[in-house]
C-alpha cells in the first residue's frame, strides 16, 4: 500500500511540475524561474511535512510522492550546465547561488512551521 501512495503522489506531482513550466515559459529571460519555482515552494512545503506529525501515509503520498516528482533537483544542474555552455556564467552563478539559498531558507522556515503547527 506505502507504494500506492508514493505512486499516486508522484503521478500528481509531475502533472504539476509540468502545469508550472507551461504557466511560467522562458520566452523572455534566460533566468530558469520554472525550476527555481518550483524547487524553491517544494523545499517550504516538504520542511512543513517533514515538521509536522502527518501520518505516514501522507508523508508517502505528499513528502516522497508529489513533491519528489515536482521539484527537480536533476533540471537544475542540466540547466546550469547549459547556461555554462552558453558562457551565461552570472546567470548560472545566480541561479545557483538564489536556488541553494533560498531554498534552504524555505525548508528552514517550513519545518519551523510545521513544528509550531504541532504545538
Amino acid at each position: 500500500m506505502m507504494f500506492l501512495y508514493v505512486a499516486i503522489g508522484g503521478f500528481f506531482g509531475a502533472i504539476a511540475r509540468y502545469g508550472v513550466s507551461q504557466l511560467i515559459k522562458q520566452n523572455t529571460s534566460n533566468f530558469p524561474f520554472a525550476t527555481f519555482f518550483v524547487n524553491t515552494v517544494g523545499s517550504f512545503l516538504l520542511g512543513i511535512i517533514i515538521g509536522s506529525v502527518f501520518p505516514s501515509s501522507m508523508r508517502l503520498f505528499f513528502g516522497v510522492g508529489f513533491l519528489g516528482s515536482f521539484t527537480t533537483y536533476s533540471t537544475l544542474i542540466v540547466e546550469n550546465v547549459k547556461l555554462i555552455l552558453e558562457g551565461k556564467y552570472k546567470i548560472m552563478f545566480l541561479y545557483s547561488f538564489l536556488s541553494y539559498i533560498i531554498g534552504f531558507a524555505l525548508a528552514f522556515l517550513g519545518l519551523i512551521i510545521g513544528i509550531s503547527l504541532e504545538k
